[in-house]
């Protein structure tokens, strides 16, 4: 599975500034996907995180990473149109600082699915070292 990011917006609803994965380079449908970011020193958040040293704030490299699980998930034909919501976080570990020229590499496993809920292991890196870990729950949102 490789999209680019008007592949992905068919896949994700999320939109500007949120929209937070640049491209899925690899992984399969329902199983894993791995996503790239490119950080830009023009991002928004860096105008207040923080003014005098630009850092990715951790939350957001969670919400990235679980974009890139959501697309893993939502690319199944029956959850094609349906929305993932977080349903945990569990065990996230930073381990490097993510800044502006930084790519974030992100993989998603999806390693439980019950029904609407999903559980996936994530992990960030920046030229090979693991800036984020973390085991993320997902839930489809039914109709």
């Amino acid at each position: 599975m490789q999209l680019n990011s008007n592949q992905i917006a068919e896949i994700l609803p999320h939109r500007y500034p949120f929209a937070l994965v640049d491209r899925i380079v690899d992984g399969e449908e329902g199983q894993w996907a791995k996503g790239v970011k490119c950080v830009s020193v023009n991002e928004q958040f860096f105008c207040g995180h923080f003014p005098q040293e630009h850092i990715m704030p951790g939350v957001l490299i969670l919400e990235a990473m679980a974009q890139v699980g959501a697309v893993a998930l939502l690319s199944l034909p029956e959850n094609r149109g349906k929305i993932a919501l977080f349903g945990g976080v569990k065990n996230a570990r930073f381990k490097r600082k993510v800044t502006p020229g930084d790519v974030l590499e992100m993989t998603c496993t999806l390693t439980k699915r019950r029904g609407p809920v999903g559980i996936g292991s994530c992990e960030a890196t920046v030229n090979g070292e693991i800036a984020c870990t973390a085991e993320l729950i997902f839930a489809v949102q039914q109709e």
